[in-house]
């Protein structure tokens, strides 16, 4: 099972969507930057995976850094990341996947979808 984590990260908080591979959205929150938002984000992901194989798990996440402790986290995590600036969605639309409606809103929906988007090079 394949799980896909747009995460729109501000100063104090992570906007974050969870989406299945058909670009479904599954869940969604704001969580607080540190200790206690990875932990939610986690169980998060958990429920969504359910019981799913552990061997056949892949959770992909679409983020705009490339550095810092929370994103050391979701590595630590063993998911995938992926760094997906406001550039790379223009790059990803001018390849015709439409994706982008290039609100601010939507940035977390956007990383997702780009993902999804991309999901059949990430296998």
């Amino acid at each position: 099972m394949r799980l896909f984590v747009g995460d729109d990260w501000a100063e104090d908080h992570h906007d974050v969507e969870l989406m299945d591979v058909a670009g479904r959205v599954l869940a969604k929150a704001r969580l607080p930057e540190g200790i206690a938002g990875m932990t939610r984000l986690h169980a998060m992901v958990a429920e969504q995976l359910g019981d799913a194989d552990p061997d056949e798990a892949r959770v992909l996440v679409g983020i705009e850094s490339d550095r810092g402790p929370w994103v050391a986290a979701l590595a630590a995590a063993g998911y995938d990341l992926t760094f997906i600036t406001g550039s790379g969605f223009a790059r990803v639309q001018r390849c015709g996947l439409q994706i982008c409606r290039w609100r601010p809103a939507d940035l977390r929906t956007n990383r997702a979808r780009s993902l999804v988007g991309w999901r059949t090079f990430a296998r």
